[in-house]
Parts: structure tokens; C-alpha cells; sequence
């Protein structure tokens, strides 16, 4: 079959005139595939899959009837645009509550149609060809996605272990520095779990102001804090002279679907985000903004998300730890990244992550994702599907059943 005659007309950035023709597979589709092939070979056995990332938990009763009670409502009918007054006041009563961050929900509060549309439009508030977005492995790509698209590169900033998951800014070439525009963090981060300590942000306020560089906070776990309590970048003295902060609704309000999140902090560069945003969306619809008021204003949900998701966590911990897995309580999020086994006691070598993690669901069928960016990792989540802590625990029992006797060698 010959090609399209659009063919050549595909634009670089997506493949130009190769694209739909490459072979590579992503590595969440290699994934998919794996756990549709140990369906298949073994319907006998549950598939265990700690590979989803998204909660499994259904927004709160008191934020459905909301929901119910506003979809049918004419005044919500219409476009959104760059948001309605009691989200973005809601916003700001939360943010002053939860973190002591003082925001004006007119000028500094901008909602988005979830976290990840926020980290797509911002590097077109910055980024011209030649600049260069500096973003942490492993990580969300989105940002650096989009930085490309302008013509930018970007710098990757590893994670590691030795450095404490923290990135290294002080070791960036002069060059680097020098075409810089943005720094996109995420913290607790995606998916090492580790939280940001004051230290640490005081560090980045410093970067920023001596490199001319525009931080983007990335807090989308920000509720999921299990070693520190929930803290914010805005929180700093400064920080909002630097950058702006990225929130959601869906990890810590049980709003995956619902597709609502927030911009905040420097009031120029909120402002840069909705002129860009107007061309982009015509904002989320009305009704779920006003429910998602609701669920900020109702401080016992997410501390409930919190306390399930650690709860958890610790069972899996301990699961893991038992079955020889090199493991320990993340900071936060509902991630546990652990060092990937080279192989098995048996004399199974694994090349990387992925090859620990193909062995997993095709062997066993549990369900991990590889991270081989920064080192060998596996990266678990606790947001499987489970009815209560019964369920919990037999799915553990399971897990262990399975592992306990792999023997697992670093």
C-alpha cells in the first residue's frame, strides 16, 4: 500500500515523513502487551498489577452529589474559560489552610484541565528555539515534550540514589546555564517518592535567581506525604518571585478522571499561562469545578486518601522486604521504586529493569514498570484495585506466595 499523499507533509516534531512507520514500541504499550499475553497463557492465575498509575478510589460521596446537584444547572452551561470564581477561591482558602500560602485567587490561581495540559502549555510561555528546559529522570516527560515542539532541548537531570534523589544543580555546565529556561521539578516525586526538604528549595530559589531560570513545581503528590508533612515550594520566602506551582485534583481527591487542576504562585507568569491557555481550551466544565470546590473545602477527604495509601504502602514494604526485595518507605506518593534485581537465584540474569520487569508478568504475573534511566528500577504502586483491607491483605499474601521463593540477587 503506497503512503498518503500528507505522508511527507507530517511535521518533524512528531517524525516528519517516518512517521507511523517506526518500529520501536513505548514502553507502557510493551506493558499492555505483556499483561494481555499472561492473560492469555495462564487464565488461571490472578494477574497482580502494581503497574497502574492512577487511584482506584471513586471521588467522595459529598463531591458526587455536588457533581449531581450542579450538572443540570443552566448557569453551567457555558464555556469555562480560565475558570470560575469559587474554584479558584476554594483553591486559595486550601492553599492558605494546608501549606500557609497566601494566594489572590484573581490574579495568582489559574485552573487547568488536569496537571499534565499545564505542563504542555507552559514551555510556550517560555521556550524559543535554542532554550533549554532542564527536567529530572526519571520523570514525566510531557514538558520536555513540548519544549522540543518550539524548537528547545532538553537537559536531563538525573535522580540517583548517591545524590539522594535530589537533582544536581550545582554540576551544570556553564553552557547550560547560560541557555536555561526552565526548571521542571516534581516533588514528592514521580516515581522515586522522595519529598523536598526546605534545604532544598531554598537551593532552587538560589539557582533560580542567579541562572535567570523559571521554576515549575510539579505537586501533583503533594497530599501524599509520608515523612514530612505536605509542604509546598510557594511556601518558601521567594519562591513565588521564581516560578509557579502545578496542583490536581486526582491524587489526592480520588479525581483521576475528572481532569481539574490548578496554576499558582507568580502572578505575571500565571497571567503568561492563561494567554496561552485561551488559545488552547475553553476551560473544564463548570459543574466539576464547583465540585472540586467542595472537595477542598472538606479537609477529612484527602487526609482519608493519605491515610489508605500509607497504609498500604507499608504493607507492601514489608511484603517485599520479606521476599528479598531491596526496599523501604518512600517519602511519598503511591510509588515505591526499588532497586530492579540482576537476577535470580537460580542463575536467571536480568540486563536491566525491563528484563526484571518482563520476568515479573510473564512468570509470575505481577505487574511492575521498569525505569532503567537512572539506574535499574522497578517502579510498584499501591493503587490496585481493592475493595477493603481484607482485600489488601490477601492480595499481599498472594504477592508473597509468588515471590518468596524467586530469590531474588543484587
Amino acid at each position: 500500500m503506497s503512503d498518503p499523499y500528507f505522508q511527507a507533509l507530517f511535521a518533524d516534531r512528531i517524525g516528519g515523513a517516518q512517521y507511523g512507520k517506526g518500529t520501536a514500541i513505548y514502553k507502557f504499550e510493551k506493558i499492555k502487551r505483556a499483561k494481555r499475553q499472561a492473560l492469555a497463557d495462564h487464565p488461571e492465575r490472578k494477574l497482580l498489577d502494581f503497574g497502574i498509575g492512577e487511584n482506584d478510589g471513586v471521588a467522595d460521596q459529598v463531591v458526587l452529589q455536588k457533581m449531581a446537584n450542579e450538572i443540570g444547572r443552566p448557569e453551567n452551561r457555558g464555556y469555562a474559560d480560565n475558570g470560575v470564581a469559587e474554584f479558584k477561591e476554594a483553591v486559595a482558602r486550601f492553599m492558605q489552610r494546608q501549606y500557609g500560602v497566601a494566594l489572590d485567587p484573581t490574579a495568582e490561581i489559574n485552573h487547568c484541565i488536569g496537571s499534565k495540559t499545564a505542563l504542555a502549555m507552559l514551555p510556550a510561555v517560555f521556550i524559543n528555539p535554542g532554550d533549554i528546559t532542564l527536567m529530572t529522570v526519571p520523570g514525566y516527560p510531557v514538558a520536555g515534550t513540548h519544549t522540543a515542539y518550539y524548537g528547545g532541548r532538553v537537559y536531563k537531570l538525573p535522580l540517583t540514589a548517591e545524590q539522594n534523589f535530589f537533582p544536581d544543580l550545582e554540576g551544570l555546565p556553564g553552557d547550560v546555564r547560560e541557555r536555561a529556561k526552565l526548571l521542571v521539578l516534581c516533588y514528592p516525586n514521580s516515581p522515586t517518592g522522595k519529598t523536598a526538604t526546605r534545604e532544598f528549595y531554598e537551593s532552587v530559589i538560589r539557582f533560580a535567581r542567579e541562572n535567570n531560570v523559571v521554576v515549575v513545581q510539579d505537586a501533583a503528590h503533594a497530599l501524599l506525604s509520608f515523612d514530612r508533612e505536605p509542604n509546598s515550594f510557594l511556601a518558601l520566602p521567594g519562591a513565588t518571585d521564581v516560578g509557579v506551582e502545578i496542583h490536581s485534583m486526582s491524587k489526592g481527591f480520588d479525581m483521576i478522571g475528572w481532569r481539574l487542576g490548578w496554576v499558582c504562585g507568580n502572578e505575571r507568569i500565571v497571567r503568561a499561562f492563561a494567554d496561552v491557555k485561551d488559545n488552547c481550551d475553553s476551560g473544564q466544565f463548570i459543574a466539576i469545578q464547583k465540585a472540586a470546590a467542595a472537595a477542598l473545602d472538606d479537609p477529612t477527604i484527602p487526609a482519608r486518601i493519605h491515610a489508605k495509601y500509607k497504609l498500604r504502602m507499608e504493607k507492601l514494604v514489608a511484603t517485599l522486604a520479606r521476599c528479598g526485595f531491596r526496599c523501604s518507605m518512600p517519602g511519598g506518593t503511591y510509588f515505591l521504586y526499588t532497586p530492579a534485581p540482576k537476577g535470580l537465584a537460580s542463575g536467571i540474569h536480568f540486563e536491566n529493569a525491563e528484563a526484571a520487569s518482563q520476568y515479573l508478568i510473564t512468570e509470575q504475573s505481577i505487574c511492575t514498570v521498569p525505569w532503567d534511566d537512572a539506574g535499574a528500577y522497578l517502579r510498584f504502586s499501591v493503587t490496585y484495585e481493592a475493595a477493603d483491607e481484607a482485600a489488601e491483605d490477601a492480595l499481599m499474601a498472594e504477592t508473597e506466595a509468588r515471590l518468596k521463593n524467586i530469590g531474588p540477587v543484587f
